[in-house]
């Protein structure tokens, strides 16, 4: 290959790599992260509930304890099947 050949095709190559590195989406890029924040924030009930000194109300823990227990429970043992509620007025009574 002749000289010039070669400088030419490094020039080439190395214009094509520094156009992949250039971005494209500088509006975008600039809002990365905008839309998580955004979401954390709206799903906060209260966000000054950590400086309420007063006591949260609900249930004791014994009662909640035996309410999840329960819960829990019933995907393990599920109540048996009643049938369905669904009828077409061929069965028998």
């Amino acid at each position: 290959m002749k000289p010039l050949s070669i400088v030419s095709t490094v020039i080439i190559a190395a214009a094509s790599l520094a156009a992949c590195t250039a971005t494209t989406t500088p509006r975008t890029d600039g809002q990365l992260g905008d839309s998580l924040k955004a979401i954390k924030t709206q799903q906060a009930l209260n966000p000054n509930a950590s400086g309420n000194p007063d006591p949260v109300t609900g249930l004791d823990s014994r009662s909640a304890k035996g309410a999840m227990d329960n819960y829990h429970e019933s995907f393990r043992k599920p109540k048996a099947d009643t049938g369905s509620s669904f009828s077409t007025g061929s069965g028998t009574k």
